[in-house]
């Protein structure tokens, strides 16, 4: 049996109709840049989010929406930015790319997030934004400190690329913290492979300010807000109309893609029981309060992770290692003078973890025999 890492598509067959009318109409309308159907995108998600109208502002990638995210909240040469070493390099990329510095905190264990007591711990007086990822979908828990970090003027910059749908449920179900829409602003990626993905590369920003999510909207158009006059420069960053339409079809499956993730984890979760295995692999944590979409479903490997992965991918199943190697040991950030045991936590998990096989239209028949296939490997090993 051969199970891919992702097939998109699975999913994708049931709207094929929908999408290819809406391409027909972009391709008679000749309306590729900026047009209606970003505008009818953009509505929906702040539909979706609850949120006023005019806070989405979309943009080329998820890239492209921390860079101007981080622009729109004046990050500049020498400033501070705190945020997690385990993640996908663009979280830390987009920073120093403004001349800020990164500054990293140890992670969560269990849920692979940022530890928030770590990070209020690095806050200095050039600490200007607190940038948290809710990596592989999982909500990082920093609600109770962010009236803190207001107090000393810091920005609170979501990394929500993985998260889209994600969302915590406190004070006794009435209140809904949803990924991207807890802090000041939020940065979503819709690449091809994330829960909610277009056809290409594509992005959103996020934010309530009025007048930053103005700003946004100037700044992903090289600062201009008129025509050829430009109030400060910007980048080149706009959603084109197929990437939105493509998107907003698929918005209207999220919710139910979402739960079918949700289900595929809890049945892993019983597989790996039922095999006894709990020694040996340790499997996604979903924090109290937390709606985890597993954009990715990751466990923890203690022991033989590279050969368990090796003997997978030779058996048929492909399962991959996000993320190999800590950001505060990759080559390009030597400059900011970390070492090896900065991050015990981050570290390790780079030892340790391996993504499997998650997406809607997962057989539970592939579940089970790439379960049985990590069985027999720790059998006869």
């Amino acid at each position: 049996m051969a199970v891919p890492i992702l097939d998109l598509k699975r999913s994708f067959e049931s709207i094929r109709p929908e999408i290819e009318s809406r391409l027909k109409k972009i391709f008679d309308d000749q309306s590729f840049i900026l047009g209606q159907d970003v505008k009818d995108f953009e509505t929906h998600c702040e539909k979706y989010l609850e949120v006023p109208e005019g806070s989405c502002v979309s943009c080329a990638s998820g890239t492209d929406a921390l860079l101007l995210a981080l622009m729109a909240s004046d990050i500049h040469e020498g400033d501070e930015v705190i945020t997690t070493p385990f993640t996908f390099f663009a979280t830390s990329g987009a920073i120093a790319r403004l001349g800020a510095k990164p500054v990293f905190a140890d992670v969560d264990p269990n849920t692979y997030n940022i530890d928030i007591n770590d990070a209020m711990k690095r806050i200095t007086s050039k600490t200007k934004a607190f940038l948290p990822v809710h990596l592989f979908g999982q909500v990082c828990a920093f609600e109770n400190v962010i009236d803190e970090l207001h107090d000393k003027g810091i920005t609170v910059i979501e990394d929500a690329a993985q998260a889209f749908g994600a969302c915590r449920i406190v004070d006794d179900g009435k209140k809904i913290l949803r990924a991207g829409v807890i802090g000041d602003v939020g940065c979503y990626s819709f690449f091809p492979t994330k829960n909610l993905g277009g056809c290409g590369d594509a992005g959103m920003v996020i934010t309530r300010d009025k007048v930053k999510a103005e700003r946004l909207k100037r700044l992903r158009v090289h600062g201009s807000g008129e025509t050829y006059y430009h109030d400060e420069i910007g980048i080149n960053s706009r959603l084109d109309s197929i990437q939105a339409a493509i998107l907003d079809v698929k918005l209207k499956y999220l919710e139910t893609w979402n739960e079918e993730r949700r289900r595929l984890a809890e049945y892993y979760r019983l597989l790996f029981n039922a095999h006894a295995l709990n020694d040996v692999v340790i499997v996604p944590s979903e924090l109290e309060h937390n709606r985890h979409i597993y954009h990715q479903y990751v466990i923890r490997v203690t022991s033989k992770r590279n050969e368990l992965m090796n003997y997978l991918n030779e058996n048929g199943f492909a399962v991959r290692v996000y993320y190999p190697l800590s950001l505060h040991l990759q080559p390009c950030f030597k400059y900011l003078g970390y070492h090896e045991g900065d991050f015990p936590v981050s570290e390790m998990l780079s030892r340790e973890v391996l993504a499997l096989p998650v997406f809607p239209g997962l057989r539970a028949q592939e579940q089970e025999a790439l379960v049985e296939c990590i069985a027999k490997f720790f059998r006869r090993n």
